[in-house]
């Protein structure tokens, strides 16, 4: 009896050291940071591609102490929802477009200019360069911290029902901006009526009627679908306005700086990635909306930066904006 009590005790005592030894080698040796980034792109999108390889970057910098999880598709809300979320610290990132973002950082309105950049070139200068981090830094101050720049081509005007080829052609148009006092202004400016509309709703909206057209570059017009309801895209190119990948400031201030670091060395490296692919994307969009139908123009872009003179006019009342918009001007 005595011999079994003691097998019974080895026994027992084994399955509990084997529990702990188990426990103890299952247990991470310190939790694993997760940050949550929401946007509004669909998967197939360059700019959410580039979130993925960004995530994939944290989680190798880190050795899988870090790790984003990237929600698409407005799954945590639309674009401004989700900088309200980030002010308060209940969503660690996101991407917007600076059209968006203005609303919230004024300094950020001067990249929604029309006309603004001389060309493609001109335009990474000024994002690689003194201002543009000052753009991104000017964000601290309302608890948001931007990391980088995402390119987003150039903004065209697409419509249902007759091409744009001159700003007279936008008179009686109601057309989709994003929520942006100068996106707003400058259709306006140009002759249109303007309606802002969620990025989400757009595609119902242009399919009823509600507006008559939208702007966007040539990735978004094709991904979204938007090509079948509007067969007419006019290539004015009036806005370059790049995307922002920002995070809340609350967050970054809770990361440990060694996190800080590897997460802004990945947003420079997906940064560079996502150029790349925005390339190949854009190429591959105008071709694609071409054989569903869509009669693609390349009018004169003259009487279009005459018609938005009038909002660089504006801006002399705000010497800070105005000596911003002289910089830029300025690099070579």
């Amino acid at each position: 009896m005595r011999y079994r009590q003691t097998g019974l005790k080895s026994i027992v005592l084994f399955l509990i050291l084997t529990f702990f030894i188990f426990h103890l080698a299952c247990k991470p040796d310190q939790k694993v940071k997760v940050i949550k980034l929401g946007h509004g792109l669909d998967p197939s999108h360059p700019v959410h591609m580039a979130m993925e390889f960004l995530a994939e970057r944290v989680a190798e910098k880190s050795k899988g102490r870090m790790r984003i999880d990237v929600y698409p598709s407005e799954q945590l809300g639309s674009e401004r929802e989700c900088l309200e979320l980030l002010q308060i610290g209940s969503l660690a990132m996101t991407k917007v477009s600076c059209s968006v973002i203005e609303g919230f950082v004024p300094e950020m309105s001067v990249l929604s200019l029309p006309y603004l950049f001389r060309d493609e070139a001109h335009r990474f200068r000024v994002l690689e360069g003194e201002i543009g981090r000052e753009l991104l830094h000017a964000a601290e101050r309302y608890w948001l911290r931007g990391l980088c720049y995402y390119d987003a081509g150039t903004r065209s005007f697409y419509t249902v029902d007759r091409p744009i080829l001159s700003p007279g052609d936008l008179a009686g148009l109601k057309i989709r901006t994003q929520e942006s006092p100068t996106s707003m202004r400058m259709v306006q400016a140009l002759g249109g009526s303007a309606t802002p509309i969620s990025w989400g709703e757009l595609y119902s909206a242009l399919q009823q009627g509600v507006v008559d057209g939208a702007e966007n570059n040539p990735p978004s017009f094709h991904l979204s679908r938007h090509y079948e309801v509007c067969k007419f895209y006019s290539l004015d190119e009036h806005t370059g306005v790049p995307d922002v990948l920002v995070i809340s400031t609350k967050i970054w201030e809770d990361l440990a700086p060694e996190f800080q670091q590897l997460l802004q060395e990945a947003a420079n490296e997906s940064e560079i990635h996502q150029r790349a692919l925005w390339k190949e994307a854009t190429q591959k969009a105008l071709e694609e909306v071409q054989k569903a139908g869509v009669t693609i123009y390349h009018p004169d872009k003259t009487p279009f930066i005459a018609g938005v003179e009038s909002i660089y006019e504006e801006y002399k009342t705000q010497p800070h904006i105005y000596d911003l918009i002289q910089r830029i001007r300025e690099v070579k």
